[in-house]
């Protein structure tokens, strides 16, 4: 009797597997279609509303780039240096010095002459206590403030400051390791004076500059990244910002705006809360924040996804560090579903509360649990002799196939419109990489998800931890 049971156990999740795939498959070729017209939709979009005019129009809005800071101070000239180049008429750039205990306040100061000035800090978000403002003497910096407080233990609590001290209507947040497009503000900008609607957030692609030729804190040269962990995060980034988040952005349907390059606007997010300092998903918790406020107020909204890269950033090179950041997306991942779980099916929050939450839980949250289930459902089955071999065969073919259709086509779509790669011999090392992808790295995501999951049920604490950086100036390539 036992046995029988075990056998309808395991035929039944069979049953269950082939109708989630099933489903998981179709979304993935409707979100396919998506991306698509999305895409040509912002490529014939540009030619209506010519960005030069932008730049002459009265109505341009101002944009206060914000940046935090810990223990920087390998980087920081460059990275401020380099923020300060960026191509737009009205913003600033403020820099959060969130408590360093390095020499990155020192290397400010020295660096752009800066000296304490009075400032009137009005605190919209609460946060650790702001100890100053920093601005410089020097005319050539008069775009940059350096803002000095107390360690909030999170960026989220450092991105709060600097919004509280911010000029402008919008927000730019990024990392100040992140190397961004001359033209990024500019870019992210325009969906706000575009429409007719309010856009309350815009975001778009983001890049790996590990083994990129970068010079000063300017990007020189892209290159595919020389190491192996960089290079599967490089096909995680064009596929999921190139392919999900367009067809997210084409239906208005975007929950999450990267906390390395995402601008907002500051009027919603400050009543929104702003940034939660005890999430480890800040970015994904403050949008469905932002949504579900619009929501409250009845406010029509859209939030818009750039499909160009205007960001490069550096990412984990070694397992260790890898896992220490899978390991804070996927607490942050269930936290924030676990926080807005009231939103979940409810009337008043339209698409948020029927498609786009409980996609992420069944497609995001759930899937490696669900695999891990599978994994050793096959296992029993192996064991018990109850396996139909074929049908293994097949499904396991057919998913793996599918998802390597899917990844070529990132890759092509990439290719063919922002050319990003110096050759083909990069292009071809990446589509090797796609095809190993399944076999040895998706595992590893999959054991830093169930470890996140765990610690967040187990209330385990867990702080933001040390992102170990290479930097520029130790050669020439980094």
């Amino acid at each position: 009797m036992t046995t029988e049971l075990l056998k309808y156990c395991i035929s039944a999740y069979e049953v269950f597997v082939s109708a989630f795939s099933g489903i998981y498959i179709l979304f993935y070729i409707i979100l396919a279609l998506l991306s698509y017209t999305a895409i040509l939709k912002h490529l014939r979009f540009q030619k209506y509303l010519e960005e030069e005019t932008l730049f002459k129009s009265n109505y341009l809005m101002g944009v206060s780039v914000v940046a935090p800071a810990f223990n920087e101070g390998v980087n920081i000239v460059y990275n401020v240096r380099s923020l300060l180049s960026l191509t737009y008429p009205k913003y600033e750039v403020i820099i959060v010095n969130d408590g360093s205990t390095d020499d990155t306040l020192e290397k400010l100061i020295i660096e752009f002459e800066l000296v304490k000035v009075d400032f009137y800090y009005e605190e919209h978000i609460p946060t650790k206590p702001v100890r100053g403002h920093y601005k410089s003497k020097n005319p050539i910096y008069s775009k940059l403030m350096v803002v000095d407080k107390e360690n909030g233990k999170s960026k989220a609590d450092a991105s709060n400051a600097g919004i509280n001290s911010s000029k402008y209507p919008l927000f730019l947040c990024t990392d100040v390791d992140c190397i961004l497009k001359q033209e990024t503000i500019l870019k992210l900008s325009k969906p706000f004076m575009e429409h007719s609607r309010r856009v309350i957030a815009t975001g778009a692609g983001i890049r790996i500059s590990n083994s990129c030729e970068v010079k000063e804190g300017f990007l020189v040269k892209v290159h595919f990244p020389k190491e192996w962990y960089p290079r599967f995060q490089e096909l995680e980034y064009v596929r999921a910002f190139l392919f999900g988040r367009m067809a997210w952005s084409r239906i208005n349907g975007l929950l999450l705006v990267s906390g390395g390059l995402g601008m907002f606007d500051k009027e919603i997010a400050i009543k929104a809360g702003g940034y939660w300092h005890k999430s480890l998903g800040e970015d994904m918790e403050l949008i469905t924040r932002m949504r579900k406020y619009m929501y409250d107020n009845h406010q029509k909204f859209l939030i818009k996804y750039i499909p160009e890269s205007l960001c490069w950033t550096e990412v984990p090179s070694t397992k260790q560090i890898l896992l220490r950041q899978r390991v804070r997306w996927a607490r942050g991942l269930i936290q924030t579903l676990y926080l807005h779980r009231n939103m979940f099916f409810n009337p008043k929050y339209g698409k948020t509360a029927f498609l786009i939450l409980p996609y992420f839980f069944w497609f995001e949250f759930m899937v490696p649990i669900i695999e891990v289930i599978g994994l050793i459902t096959i296992i029993i089955a192996f064991t018990f002799k109850f396996i139909n071999e074929e049908y293994l065969l097949w499904f396991t073919l057919t998913i793996y196939l599918f998802y390597l259709l899917i990844t070529l086509i990132s890759i092509f779509i990439d290719e063919v419109l922002y050319k990003n790669y110096d050759n083909a011999k990069e292009l071809m090392v990446l589509v090797m990489m796609a095809i190993i992808e399944p076999i040895v790295y998706h595992p590893i995501c999959v054991y830093a998800s169930l470890k996140g999951y765990w610690h967040f049920f187990n209330q385990k604490e867990q702080s933001w931890g040390v992102m170990t950086r290479k930097g520029f100036t130790t050669s020439k390539k980094i």
